[in-house]
């Protein structure tokens, strides 16, 4: 007789709980994402305006980037989520709704730094073409 094994249970898996947390905005031209991390940097809920289910030109609209905030922020509520230090990165033209939609969800938030590279004195410039 073969021995049988023991079935095996998986535990539970315990709900997430987190009241500070970090937020970033990140917009391109072509999307803007939203993605929202514990104290320690782990990423606890995202969403982007690809994700939601806007494709092409949509994606990259103030309205579309609103969306995609308001989505991470309700993934982020269930999980207790009540106060944030928000990042924003990029020069999208749906950043501005992303930050409007995240400070009317009745979040508190404690600092707002746009996180955006400056280029300054850029690269070495190609040589002189010779005629």
């Amino acid at each position: 007789m073969a021995k049988e094994e023991p079935k095996k249970t998986k535990s539970k898996k315990s709900k997430r709980t987190l009241t500070v947390g970090n937020i970033y905005i990140q917009s391109s031209f072509n999307n803007t994402i939203v993605t929202i991390t514990d104290e320690s940097g782990n990423v606890v809920a995202w969403a982007s305006a690809g994700s939601i289910g806007f494709k092409g030109t949509k994606k990259s609209t103030p309205y579309a980037a609103g969306l995609a905030a308001t989505s991470a922020i309700e993934k982020a509520r269930a999980m207790g989520l009540s106060k944030a230090n928000l990042f924003v990165n990029g020069v999208g033209s749906g950043r501005e709704q992303a930050v409007r939609a995240l400070t009317n969800s009745r979040l508190e938030i404690d600092v707002i730094k746009d996180t955006t590279p400056i280029a300054h004195n850029g690269c070495r410039p190609k040589k002189a073409r010779r005629n």
